[in-house]
């Protein structure tokens, strides 16, 4: 697919047109895990474009096809990015649950990894940081550090030691 290239190449626009184009064409097919990979596809890009609230359209669009599609790991990835944009867009109440459900649906899949898992835990224990609950952040935020750890990501354990110093000292 071109729209790869385009993106790792920067050029957003183009990665764009060319998601638009594949979408189209996976509608008419009614593959519907294509249509929702594509429109994952073309959430991160508009991420990358700094469009939010476009990027969460099709996030949750492609959730909502992985949950009647019954792909729980998809959609444990999807709901996390949907996590991320809403709790960026300071909707921390729309952001949680959909953490917690991310959480649990990796925590039971046998194929989930270690960097999705800590990755998820992240923007939890980001949110429960910025909300003010402590002993869950901090605890997350263990757990984040030994994912991390484990996955050889250094600097998901340097965040995740960072905010565990920051804990100790409010």
């Amino acid at each position: 697919m071109n729209a790869s290239q385009a993106r790792r190449e920067h050029r957003l626009t183009d990665a764009k047109t060319d998601l638009l184009k594949a979408l189209e064409i996976c509608r008419s097919s009614a593959n519907n895990i294509d249509v929702a990979g594509t429109l994952k596809a073309l959430g991160q890009i508009e991420r990358d474009m700094d469009h939010a609230e476009a990027a969460l359209t099709v996030y949750q669009e492609a959730a909502a096809i992985y949950r009647t599609e019954g792909d729980e790991l998809a959609l444990a990835h999807t709901i996390r990015h949907v996590a991320d944009i809403e709790q960026k867009l300071g909707r921390t109440d729309l952001a949680e649950p959909l953490y917690r459900e991310a959480l649990a649906l990796y925590r039971a899949h046998p194929e989930a990894g270690e960097l999705d898992l800590a990755n998820a835990i992240r923007g939890l224990a980001i949110l429960t940081f910025d909300t003010g609950q402590d002993n869950e952040s901090k605890n997350l935020w263990q757990e984040a550090r030994e994912l991390y750890a484990a996955a050889s990501v250094e600097a998901g354990v340097t965040e995740s030691s960072r905010r565990l110093t920051l804990l100790a000292a409010r």
